[in-house]
């Protein structure tokens, strides 16, 4: 079995001033987002728009990063520790302690596309459309951060898994490095199914539809390799909260991908 490398969480120190891994994953999770927006404006319809221009990749990214962190945080407190949070309300803002939820990002992501979309006279879903297929290598880069740290480890192997590994902290037995298993699926594999399916011009509301749909299978399938958060373990039906909140998205991700065809259709 492997030993999970003791990585020091900080990548460099400037006298007070000290860089986290984690941090650095995340700025280049929002380089990527940036150098693929640039090219999405390429792909259809969006190189036929003329209104769509660099300028709102940068506006959009901005907006972005707010709803990332601020609807990511917000969404931990209300999805994993409600009682806690409202019970110490004033470290809701303690980002430095960790604690972000992708469930609660996208939400927050969303909304910023709802202000970046009626400030701009588009579309809510054509804007959802482009953002969609930016969005899995960032999450690729996030979960890289959580290896980094050695956190939110696997359940437990079978001993006789050759890639089984012992995380500090998680004691002595090998775990599945399902962070790994995140960046294959959500990340990687996503991306690479969504960019394809992207490039060509699709009905309105069909990109987003397989971005739900996508993301919210393959986190289902790799929450079975996850432990559970330990204040809440499995939930009813033996799923977690991380399963229990990809349902709604992959149900949202069908019926927009259904809208989508039935408009396409009308037209």
């Amino acid at each position: 079995m492997l030993i999970h490398p003791q990585i020091d969480p900080v990548a460099l120190q400037l006298g007070p001033l000290a860089i986290h891994w984690y941090g650095l994953t995340y700025l280049a999770a929002f380089g990527l987002f940036y150098w693929l927006g640039t090219r999405r404006l390429g792909h259809l319809p969006f190189a036929h728009l003329p209104q769509w221009q660099k300028r709102d990749v940068e506006d959009i990214l901005f907006l972005g990063v707010l709803g990332v962190v601020l609807g990511g945080r917000v969404g931990y407190c209300l999805f994993y520790k409600p009682a806690y949070y409202l019970s110490n309300p004033l470290e809701i803002l303690a980002l430095w302690q960790g604690g972000m939820s992708f469930h609660g990002g996208l939400l927050g992501v969303m909304l910023a596309m709802v202000w970046f979309a009626r400030t701009r006279q588009r579309p809510f879903l054509q804007v959802m459309d482009f953002v969609a297929p930016c969005v899995p290598t960032g999450l690729a880069a996030g979960r890289m951060g959580n290896f980094m740290n050695g956190e939110l480890w696997g359940r437990v192997a079978d001993p006789s898994l050759p890639w089984g590994m012992v995380f500090r902290g998680a004691g002595d037995l090998p775990r599945h490095p399902s962070q790994l298993y995140q960046i294959a699926l959500e990340g990687l594999l996503l991306f690479v199914l969504l960019w394809w399916f992207a490039r060509k011009d699709r009905p309105m509301g069909q990109v987003s539809g397989a971005f739900l749909l996508g993301y919210g299978f393959f986190r289902f399938v790799a929450e079975f390799f996850r432990e559970p958060d330990a204040h809440l373990g499995l939930l009813s039906l033996g799923m977690s909260m991380g399963q229990w909140l990809c349902v709604p998205m992959m149900l949202g991700g069908l019926v927009l991908w259904g809208w989508g065809a039935r408009q396409a259709n009308r037209s």
